[in-house]
């Protein structure tokens, strides 16, 4: 979810000095001197198995997760609906929270981990500043074995995180994308499916195409995109289309719908169908509801709303032939 202008620009203040300090200055940036030597050797980076077909995912962010798993047991109790992928954001230096994952497991649910660079460098990342973080992060994975959706940087073609349009080079991003995923390849972390999440194209937000940010065939498994519907006309192709079309440009990896929701007011009954219809026709991989409340109160409010949920999402659950069973072990060691 997007930060207050305020609190981008601070935390990017903090990123500065962070590698100001923590590397000093230099004449170009990781992503700078990545883009003059050229692309690294292709890593052909592994997948965890997960199901690729269309209508497969059923998603939810609740807050108070991954402290505990109740907030979505919960989620489920007061919907009818059981997500079989559940995300929570990690910011940096945060050990990868092998309890949650263990307890989504047994909930039949793949956890998403949006891996959040906040408060220090792309460049002292890609430059190696942190590998004994990522080290000890890519071994918890390859311990839990099982599948994980991994993330890192999301909505960088965006300008309200510090790490994204107008504060990190897309140069630099790439880079860094590119040296996290190669050194959990080199660790041997076959069980994580890396998902390069980007947010829909919105001139009026002033994102733009995320083609700038792609770090290559070899470093992503699947795209997601992030999109609210905020006005009382949205439709999924107005909002989705777009960037869908820009995305296809780049790769035919599958397509998650990694955030969204539906604003509050008149139009929300109508627009939840639509938005459970409009995934139905995209062909993508499923769709992550945000339940919570950010920029809008997100959040299923009333026994209308959360009837219209429910049907939305059983609905699309019938079309899509999605299984409940647990996801498959991944073959890491």
């Amino acid at each position: 979810m997007r930060l207050s202008r305020a609190a981008a620009t601070g935390a990017a203040l903090v990123a500065a000095a962070a590698i100001t300090a923590a590397v000093g200055v230099h004449d170009r940036t990781a992503g700078e001197r990545a883009a003059a030597a050229g692309a690294p050797k292709p890593i052909k980076v592994a997948s965890a198995s997960l199901p690729t077909k269309p209508a497969s995912y059923l998603g939810v962010y609740v807050p108070g997760v991954p402290n505990s798993y109740r907030p979505l047991t919960s989620f489920t109790a007061t919907t009818g609906v059981r997500p079989n992928i559940v995300v929570y954001y990690s910011a940096w230096f945060e050990p990868f929270q092998s309890g949650f994952a263990v307890a989504a497991a047994s909930h039949h649910a793949v956890p998403l981990v949006q891996i959040d660079p906040s408060h220090v460098s792309l460049d002292a990342i890609a430059y190696g500043k942190y590998d004994s973080f990522l080290n000890a992060y890519a071994s918890a994975v390859r311990l839990y074995r099982r599948p994980v959706i991994l993330s890192f940087g999301h909505e960088m073609n965006a300008p309200w995180y510090p790490w994204g349009d107008r504060h990190t080079s897309a140069a630099t991003f790439v880079a860094a994308w590119r040296h996290i995923v190669t050194l959990f390849h080199n660790d041997g972390v076959y069980n994580a499916t890396w998902m390069w999440t980007v947010n829909v194209i919105s001139p009026g937000q002033h994102v733009v195409s995320p083609a700038a940010w792609w770090p290559g065939q070899p470093y992503v498994n699947w795209v997601g995109i992030d999109g609210y519907y905020r006005t009382s006309t949205a439709t999924f192709a107005g909002l989705f289309g777009p960037t869908e079309a820009a995305v296809h440009g780049l790769t035919r990896d599958p397509v998650l719908i990694s955030e969204t929701g539906v604003a509050p007011g008149p139009a929300r009954l109508a627009e939840i169908p639509g938005l459970f219809a409009g995934a139905s026709t995209a062909r993508v991989l499923g769709l992550v509801w945000f339940d919570a409340n950010g920029t809008r109160d997100w959040r299923l409010d009333s026994p209308a709303v959360l009837t219209a949920f429910r049907r939305g999402a059983q609905a699309y659950r019938a079309g899509g032939g999605t299984s409940t069973r647990a996801p498959p072990r991944g073959t890491g060691q």
